[in-house]
């Protein structure tokens, strides 16, 4: 039988364990949910790529390094994956409003309707950080 601090040793490490993979396990599951199709035959994840790759020649070099700046914030592990989520809803409504290029106004609107409603608070100090007024944009917080 195990005694003293063999014991505690081991019992860490199925704690550790177990909540390693439960924590990988919801994420894993977030993804998968992401990656099944919906009614109309894509998913979530297929439109955004859809959208990022039809709305690519529209992006100007100012646009780009906006994008950058307002994603800066966010962890390097996970700003690729927020790029991607935020350009692509900005190719969503860039190409719902049939527009001739992305402004500032677009990349504005598409960084607040990408980000989940918990990082606002984080979202309004980063644009207050770059001299944006966010008035014209308060129906969308």
């Amino acid at each position: 039988m195990l005694h003293g601090w063999f014991l505690w040793f081991i019992l860490f490490w199925v704690v550790f364990l177990v909540g390693s993979m439960a924590i990988g396990g919801f994420f894993m599951f977030r993804k998968f949910l992401k990656k099944l199709p919906k009614e109309d035959g894509k998913s979530d994840m297929e439109w955004e790529v859809h959208y990022v790759n039809e709305s690519r020649h529209l992006w100007g070099p100012e646009e780009k390094s906006l994008l950058e700046d307002l994603v800066s914030p966010v962890p390097e592990l996970f700003r690729d994956v927020a790029r991607h989520k935020i350009a692509g809803k900005i190719g969503e409504l860039a190409l719902k409003e049939k527009a001739p290029k992305i402004t500032e106004d677009l990349v504005i609107r598409g960084y607040i309707l990408a980000t989940p409603k918990r990082d606002h608070k984080f979202l309004r100090k980063k644009l207050f950080e770059n001299h944006i007024d966010v008035t014209p944009y308060e129906h969308l917080f």
